[in-house]
């Protein structure tokens, strides 16, 4: 297993082609999927062709790659993923960070755990200047951990969906954390 990071109760590991039945289940929850496509499922085709190239992408600006397979630490249960990866392949200094996790990892913390490691080692290891992330402003619970792991809201903006989705009318929310900020408060 090609561990990336470890924090107190996760293990965040490289993707591998065996992580299909996982992502299948993930992102076939209408919950888990409500604020990324209104919930509607997902074929095994596209997990297989469109959504597992991304996470196995390697960045070179890194020297690794941007998604990371979540997993609990004791049981090695599949938890979801954590998105750390630069908007430029070829400069560290911004990062988005996102997550997906299955439903029954939910407010247990696991991500705000995995986020606050992540940002830590991005900005200790990797040459990160600023982490931002986004989500719809209906988004309750998303918005909830980036606060925790110690973004501040940042904007307002309308994103291009290309088919409209329950609460889009209310549009998005960008979150930043710039490593200046962090010092301060670390």
């Amino acid at each position: 297993m090609n561990i990336f990071l470890e924090s107190n109760r996760l293990v965040l590991r490289a993707f591998t082609e065996a992580d299909i039945d996982h992502l299948f289940a993930l992102d076939n929850d209408p919950e888990v999927m409500r604020f990324i496509n209104g919930g509607r499922p997902t074929s095994r085709e596209v997990i297989q062709a469109q959504t597992l190239p991304k996470l196995l992408h390697d960045y070179p600006c890194f020297g690794t790659r941007g998604y990371w397979a979540a997993q609990e630490k004791d049981t090695g249960n599949f938890l979801g993923w954590f998105e750390f990866r630069p908007l430029d392949d070829h400069s560290p200094a911004v990062v988005e960070l996102g997550y997906r996790l299955n439903k029954a990892a939910w407010g247990s913390g696991y991500a705000t755990e995995g986020s606050q490691a992540l940002i830590r080692k991005g900005f200790t290891d990797l040459g990160v200047e600023r982490v931002t992330a986004n989500t719809m402003t209906v988004n309750a619970g998303s918005r909830r951990v980036m606060e925790k792991a110690g973004l501040s809201f940042l904007r307002n903006f309308t994103g291009d969906w290309p088919e409209a989705i329950e609460g889009s009318e209310h549009g998005e929310v960008e979150y930043e954390l710039t490593r200046t900020k962090w010092e301060k408060h670390s």
